[in-house]
């Protein structure tokens, strides 16, 4: 299996440069409501084979632009089919995060053999209760001949300015579905602070053995009076936010 290492320097208000067809786009540093550091992100396959063993190694830099640390996560999608994209979330305590100023971004990863692509979510739909949580609730079907086992749904969220704002990934329960079988799944949204001007959503759903169906641009929604452009799969969708 060949292996690709390719780097990707981004310092912190720069617009992304990609060398090479797999690149990393939208990132972004925010302090999580319980205190914690991220730097949030997201993986573009353009290349004309899957991706997998997706690591994002990260230089902290002060303000001198000196190193301070290197660290390492992965892309929380397993495998990013081509065109498609997995999102990354590198979480550091308040103590580490002290004198970051900047950072910069090396990519990883490895070619993998193609999935079926057969797990799809066919509604989904975001709401805000009234303490102001936020979370993501659908249906994933599974249109695949064998049971889909260890599934996964990965929630990316967008701002105005079309970076990546806040990720989670889930498991629901039971974390597998029998082939043409589908099921409900939430997806609560983490750091509150981070969702307040959200302007778009991406979910992707895969298991061990499958693939997401490619992602689609599908009609809008409207969130807190602003547009709100979801990504679902392939089938289109629109209404108002809900709320409890």
């Amino acid at each position: 299996m060949e292996k690709i290492f390719i780097i990707i320097i981004i310092f912190a208000g720069m617009i992304p440069l990609a060398f090479g067809e797999a690149y990393i786009q939208n990132d972004q540093k925010y302090i999580g409501d319980d205190g914690t550091f991220h730097i949030v992100g997201e993986i573009k396959n353009n290349l004309d084979a899957p991706l997998t063993q997706i690591n994002v190694l990260v230089t902290l830099l002060d303000e001198n632009m000196q190193m301070i640390a290197t660290k390492e996560t992965n892309s929380l999608v397993n495998t990013i089919m081509p065109g498609m994209k997995g999102p990354f979330d590198l979480v550091l305590t308040n103590n580490e995060a002290k004198k970051i100023k900047s950072y910069s971004l090396e990519l990883d990863y490895k070619i993998s053999p193609p999935k079926n692509q057969v797990i799809e979510i066919t509604k989904s739909e975001l709401s805000r209760d009234s303490h102001n949580n936020l979370s993501i609730s659908g249906t994933v079907i599974n249109r695949g001949d064998i049971t889909a086992n260890t599934m996964a749904i990965t929630a990316t969220l967008y701002d105005k300015e079309g970076k990546v704002a806040v990720v989670t990934r889930i498991h629901p329960e039971p974390d597998y579905l029998r082939a043409e079988d589908n099921a409900f799944f939430l997806v609560p949204i983490p750091d509150k602070s981070q969702t307040s001007g959200i302007n778009k959503y991406t979910l992707i759903a895969e298991s061990e053995e499958y693939a997401a169906v490619p992602e689609f641009p599908v009609g809008t929604l409207v969130l807190l009076g602003g547009a709100f452009s979801a990504y679902i799969g392939v089938v289109r969708y629109s209404g108002n936010l809900i709320t409890n």
